[in-house]
């Protein structure tokens, strides 16, 4: 439609008119790109909206790359998981860690896992996660999100398959979703502690969030764990740091709770690796392995936030920033 209706003004239009009708079909091609964004403020702050526009003939934002969504379990039946993407299913593996099967239906008190995917990874009906063209591999871990220690034996088996599967199903990020609502200032030994400096060595990156209860002294497990990043919040539109923050956060991103920050954040880090390996980006010098890189390269570009109740300061995400850094800022 809108390239019939220039077509037409072309043959009697002066060099000028040209012009502007040039930058008209510019506009509306870069309109037109992007989706609806599942969370619209969060995505805005934190610039996705940005990334997506700027590095549109760039990455492929997410295609290629399997994120792990570690939680309570999954109503796959939902449309958002039986969509197909130019012919891929966005749903490509699921696992029951609980039972050791492949049913990963919520059972018991489960329900966070059906949407804790929705921002890093929905293509449906024009709505977009960050990493819209990604694949998800779904792990029921335990019973209820809201979880306590004891839930390690099962967590640890989740992320144990993980490792014993992640080349089979291109596994590159692993959203760790439960929190146990308690402000832990330490980290607590349990066995998910083998897996996560395990999955850190293979170069994927596991975050978790730090919880929603405005604690100030310390963060849910297993965010507080080491090999584990933690992921706080700040309110959508303004560099406020709300929820759950402690010296352990490693970043904090817009959105309502912090399991929305920390999946915006795997999406956002599936695009940080596609546009390193794109450009040959030399991360070594960011890290002594790339998970870490990715971190210091977020952190480093990220907006400064001082929370004055407490005293600290952290980094935003800044999603455009981050690829800039590694693309540069021409985005070629």
């Amino acid at each position: 439609m809108i390239f019939s209706h220039m077509t037409s003004q072309l043959r009697t239009a002066s060099v000028h008119q040209i012009a502007m009708m040039m930058v008209a079909l510019a506009i509306a091609i870069t309109e037109t790109h992007a989706g609806e964004p599942a969370q619209p403020a969060g995505f805005k702050h934190a610039r996705v909206l940005d990334a997506w526009q700027k590095y549109a003939d760039v990455l492929t934002f997410g295609r290629g790359q399997t994120l792990a969504l570690v939680d309570d379990g999954c109503k796959v039946s939902m449309p958002e998981w039986q969509a197909t993407i130019d012919g891929r299913p966005k749903l490509r593996v699921a696992y029951d860690a609980v039972d050791g099967d492949a049913d990963v239906k919520h059972e018991g008190k489960g329900y966070h896992g059906s949407t804790i995917g929705i921002p890093s990874s929905v293509n449906l009906n024009g709505k977009w996660g960050v990493a819209y063209n990604n694949q998800v591999a779904v792990l029921r871990g335990l019973e209820c999100c809201h979880c306590k220690i004891a839930d390690a034996k099962s967590l640890a088996a989740a992320l144990k398959w993980i490792v014993e599967n992640h080349k089979q199903y291109d596994i590159t990020t692993v959203n760790l979703a439960p929190v146990d609502d308690l402000a832990h200032a330490e980290p607590v030994a349990t066995e998910i502690d083998d897996q996560l400096a395990a999955l850190r060595q293979l170069g994927i990156w596991v975050s978790a969030p730090a919880g929603n209860h405005n604690f100030t002294t310390g963060i849910s497990w297993p965010a507080c764990q080491p090999n584990c990043f933690a992921i706080g919040a700040v309110r959508p539109g303004k560099d406020i740091v709300v929820l759950d923050r402690h010296a352990k956060i490693d970043l904090v991103v817009p959105a309502a709770a912090t399991s929305s920050s920390n999946a915006i954040v795997c999406g956002s880090v599936m695009l940080l690796r596609e546009a390193i390996a794109k450009a040959d980006y030399k991360w070594q010098a960011d890290g002594k392995n790339l998970p870490e890189a990715m971190l210091a390269i977020l952190q480093k570009t990220g907006t400064p936030v001082e929370d004055k109740p407490t005293g600290r300061s952290y980094r935003r995400l800044d999603l455009t920033a981050a690829l800039d850094h590694v693309l540069g800022s021409t985005g070629k």
